[in-house]
């Protein structure tokens, strides 16, 4: 052998693989993992000269530690609206609150929403903090309490409508008394609310105001304006002792604006409208400081619409219809344009409920003529599809049902009411099925109840009062089950009112 193999006999053996005495097992656990590692070692085995052994596989080291991170501080809790829809509203001044406060004013229907949010699990309490201006109207709450379920309150609903009516009042214009009713909230029967009571000579028109505190009669042989307290709880009047007030000559009509503050009196003998301003403690009405105003020839009712911003006046001599705006701060009236022309001899009007059409009888032609009303300045213009549209003998007075879907009109000497629907895009008028009910004798004023449940009408030679029912979806009127004539215990029944 060379002088080398004694320095490199074992690694050159190790690398050619020559120890071949032992057994497999042996030569394992011997070279492997003894003499191949001291080998390497001394062979320099992680050096770069000659080929050094390097594992197939090796257990790699334990991962270092990792430090545990704090979690963040929670942040505060979700919160969450309270909102909801408002429907029916006219005017303004409706406010809103939650939990007694964060106020809310509300100025047209739709929806709503309070500035400040919840958190899950509180409580929520929508009351009405103000009502609108509106009188004539009364909002309620439904769904307004209850408990914030980790999700937004949406569906508080505050929904605006006319209180129904539980008093009735019928004057009696040759025999200058009046006469108070109850009316049942079941079957619309009429019952006494209490004693006959004494007005003015020929009482020919009244009006209740908003609220249904006080009661106005014009008589019209007295040319006076009386008032009267309602008791709330029965719907008997008395007097409240305050001295009839003047009104112009002959007054045939009254009307309260719906926000009870003005009142306002056609006066058949002078053509003119005079204006009153109301107590709201009282009751007292005293002349506007603006003179009465003119109208037409033989001035013969008054009305305005749902939210006194214009007042139409029938004038039955010169068979027209006067416009006027209404001053919202003072009630003074200003002329509209030029009077628009009605029928032959018109004795009544009625505006529907929206505000956009208006109606008219026309005693003399036996006809209604219907109008749109201008949103802006409140000026009539004839209806273009049908300006008028047929009655019965005599038509004295119209009314429009509270959902403004159907009309009603009087035929004084048919003894019959005639029903139309409305159609609620043109304001036409279609003759129901059948196109008349019967009355008694003579039916001189019809009213609709403010739930649209019921309809009266005064008879005045029979001197009574008919009652009747209304099909909610055809508005056809049926006698009332229970007491469908009732006497108005007076002469010659003129005018009719309803008062919550």
């Amino acid at each position: 052998m060379s002088a080398l193999a004694p320095t490199h006999g074992t690694c050159s053996q190790l690398s050619r693989g020559k120890l071949t005495r032992r057994s497999w097992p042996d030569r394992l656990g011997s070279v492997l993992l003894g003499t191949m590692l001291v080998g390497l070692a001394s062979c320099g085995g992680g050096g770069g000269g000659g080929g050094g052994f390097f594992p197939s596989a090796s257990t790699p080291p334990p991962a270092a530690p990792v430090p545990e991170v704090p979690a963040p501080p929670a942040g505060p809790g979700a919160t969450y609206t309270v909102s909801g829809n408002v429907s029916g509203l006219l005017g303004s001044g409706l406010v809103l609150q939650n939990n007694a406060g964060d106020d809310l004013a509300i100025a047209a229907n739709g929806t709503f929403s309070f500035s400040t949010k919840l958190p899950g699990g509180a409580a929520y309490a929508v009351t009405v903090k103000s009502q609108s201006r509106i009188l004539t109207r009364v909002c309620t709450v439904g769904n307004g309490t209850g408990t914030v379920a980790d999700a937004a309150v949406t569906n508080v609903a505050v929904t605006c409508a006319a209180p129904a009516a539980r008093f009735a009042y019928v004057t009696n214009k040759n025999s200058d008394n009046l006469f108070p009713y109850t009316i049942d909230a079941s079957t619309g029967a009429l019952g006494a609310a209490g004693p006959m009571l004494t007005t003015g000579r020929a009482p020919a028109s009244i009006a209740v105001e908003p609220t249904g505190r006080f009661a106005y009669v014009v008589n019209q042989v007295d040319a006076t304006v009386s008032v009267f307290a309602v008791d709330v709880g029965t719907g008997a009047l008395s007097s409240t002792g305050l001295l009839p007030e003047a009104t112009g000559a002959s007054p045939a009509f009254i009307t309260v604006d719906p926000t009870g503050r003005f009142a306002y009196v056609a006066n058949f003998g002078d053509d003119t409208v005079s204006g009153y301003s109301i107590d709201a403690g009282t009751g007292a009405v005293s002349p506007m400081g603006s003179p009465p105003v003119p109208t037409g020839r033989l001035p013969n009712t008054i009305t305005m619409d749902p939210q006194g911003r214009f007042a139409y006046v029938v004038n039955q001599g010169s068979n027209n219809v006067s416009v006027y705006a209404i001053d919202a701060s003072t009630g003074a009236l200003s002329p509209v344009l030029t009077p628009v022309l009605a029928g032959i001899t018109p004795i009544a009007i009625a505006v529907d409920p929206t505000g956009r059409f208006a109606y008219v009888a026309n005693s003399g032609s036996g006809n209604v003529s219907a109008y749109t009303i201008d949103a802006s300045t409140g000026a009539l213009s004839s209806l273009v599809a049908m300006p008028t549209v047929s009655a019965g003998t005599g038509p004295n007075s119209v009314a429009v049902d509270p959902t403004g879907r159907f009309a009603y009109v009087t035929n004084a000497y048919s003894n019959a009411v005639s029903g139309y629907s409305i159609d609620a895009i043109t304001g036409v008028l279609s003759a129901m099925t059948p196109p008349t009910v019967p009355t008694r004798t003579t039916p001189l004023a019809v009213t609709v109840d403010p739930t649209g449940r019921f309809a009266y009408a005064t008879n005045s030679v029979s001197k009574d009062i008919s009652g009747y029912t209304i099909d909610a979806a055809t508005g056809a009127l049926s006698p009332l089950t229970v007491q469908p004539t009732v006497a108005t215990g007076g002469i010659n029944p003129q005018a009719l009112v309803l008062s919550r």
